[in-house]
Parts: structure tokens; sequence; C-alpha cells
């Protein structure tokens, strides 16, 4: 299923909404959608490059983990730094993340691509959910780099809340999407309140962080066309996942708040009010 003419009859004041629009029923950029022309040979290019460099990679991050700790944590940021550039991600940066360690970072999450984004910036790990695993190729790039796997389900995520306090207790930073899932990014989804409990009471910095999509080819991307990139819903993957790859380049600005402590406060009710506050700013 194309999402362009989508997201072209979604642009459209008069467009009644079908079962495939993936965009909501108005348009607040229109000179936008001519920056959306897909190009398969581009994502064919793409697709290839970084094919090519994950093959490459693959046998030094094996090496890294059996017998060289520092090479295995340096690998997974320069494959996300040269993807990021290979599928013309061009990231920017706003404020400053938290240097001590170790730092659980609380994210949005919007795409597959946050996981480039976010990891060509930060010297971090994953926490994902456990289904994530069993995905071909991306499950097991995902072990690689020593991503936690939880369940999202209570009775199940509480038997890895120790794993999660260990790895931040040897040092090592991590990444949560506490929302569980991805969205479009126009609001915050309920928090996964579970796996908060491996910080709370510990002498552990915390940093909240959003993560969004602002342009296409220079063009800003409004509501209408996030579903080029967000990937969210019954959305079938593969699809989509060509589809972003043969757009051009996009714009994705990470801002970095302000860091606190489970010390001090509430960490869940400090971390959502500002994705909250976020998501109704831009």
């Amino acid at each position: 299923m194309s999402i362009l003419p989508n997201v072209a009859r979604a642009s459209q004041p008069d467009a009644k909404p079908g079962p495939d629009v993936l965009a909501p029923a108005y348009w607040d950029d229109p000179s936008g959608l001519a920056a959306a022309h897909p190009n398969g040979a581009l994502a064919a290019c793409r697709l290839f490059c970084y094919g090519l460099l994950t093959v490459g990679l693959l046998p030094v991050q094996i090496v890294g983990l059996l017998c060289w700790p520092a090479l295995a944590n340096a690998i997974p940021r320069l494959h996300h730094r040269l993807c990021a550039w290979i599928i013309g991600l061009k990231i920017h940066a706003e404020g400053q993340p938290a240097s001590g360690q170790p730092v659980l970072f609380i994210s949005n999450h919007i795409s597959y691509f946050d996981i480039i984004a976010l990891g060509s910036i930060l010297r971090a790990s994953f926490i994902a959910k456990s289904d994530v695993a069993a995905w071909p190729v991306f499950g097991l790039l995902a072990r690689l780099c020593r991503t936690v796997f939880v369940e999202r389900r209570v009775a199940g995520a509480r038997g890895h809340i120790a794993c999660i306090r260990d790895r931040l207790k040897q040092a090592d930073s991590l990444v949560v999407f506490p929302e569980g899932t991805s969205s479009d990014g126009s609001r915050v989804l309920p928090f996964k309140s579970t796996l908060f409990a491996a910080v709370e009471g510990e002498a552990i910095t915390v940093q909240p962080i959003s993560i969004s999509y602002t342009r296409l080819n220079g063009m800003p991307i409004g509501r209408a066309l996030r579903p080029l990139y967000a990937w969210y819903g019954d959305m079938d993957l593969g699809p989509h996942l060509w589809a972003a790859l043969s757009y051009g380049s996009a714009e994705v600005v990470i801002r970095f708040h302000p860091r606190s402590s489970p010390l001090n406060l509430p960490i869940e009710n400090h971390c959502r009010s500002i994705a909250t506050t976020r998501s109704r700013t831009g």
C-alpha cells in the first residue's frame, strides 16, 4: 500500500477518511507534498549500503563482545552514525546529554529511525520489548548491541527490573521508550510504569528526551506528513520502511531536557510532564 496517495487525499479539506487514510483530514503545509516524491532507486541504494555496512561491522562487533568491551561499546555508535548518513537523517541536538554514569534516558517513540538517531549521539544501549529479539535481522542486531529485552506486561516486566538495575549499576547507560509503542508524535501515550521501578530510590541520573521529525528535504513536516516517518498502529513494516528510504533527507531534532534523580522526585510524573509539554508545544 502506497503512503503518498493517502497523504495527498488526506490533505484535501473535503476528503472523507477511509480505512487506508493514514493522516488527519487537513493539510498545514501544501508546498511540502512535492518534497515527498519517492525515489525507488534511492531506496534501493540506501538499503544496499546499509546492508554492506552492517555485514562489514558484524564480525568486528562480535570480536568486541568476546574480548574487547571498549570496542563493543564503540561499534554500535559508529554504525548508527554511518547509517544516519546513509539514509539521510540530519540530526540536530538541543541541550546536552547527561555526562555522568550511569544514565537512564527516557524518550518518546515515533519511528524505527529513533534508534539510529539516538544511537548516533548517545553511548547507551536500548531497552526493547521482548518480541523484538525474534525479529529477522533487527533482532540479531539488537542482541549484538546489548539491548535489554523486557516484557511489557506487568507480570512479566517485574522479572526484568533486576536486569535493568544491574546494567545501570555496571555503569551502562540505557534508553527506554516508556510508552511501550510508537505513535505519530502528536500526543504522549500512557507510560508503562513498571519499568520505572528499576530506578526508584536509586542514585541514578535520569534525563528525559524528546525526538521529532521536523523537515523533509528542507520543507516543514506538518501533521499530515508525519506518517511518512512515524510508524505506528497496523502499518506494515516492509512497505513503510521502503517508502521512508525513498524520500530524500529528513531533519531530526533531539531535545535533552534537565536531568533529575529518582531520589529527588517521582521520576515517572516528572518525565511524563515534560513529554506532554513538548508534544503540545512542538
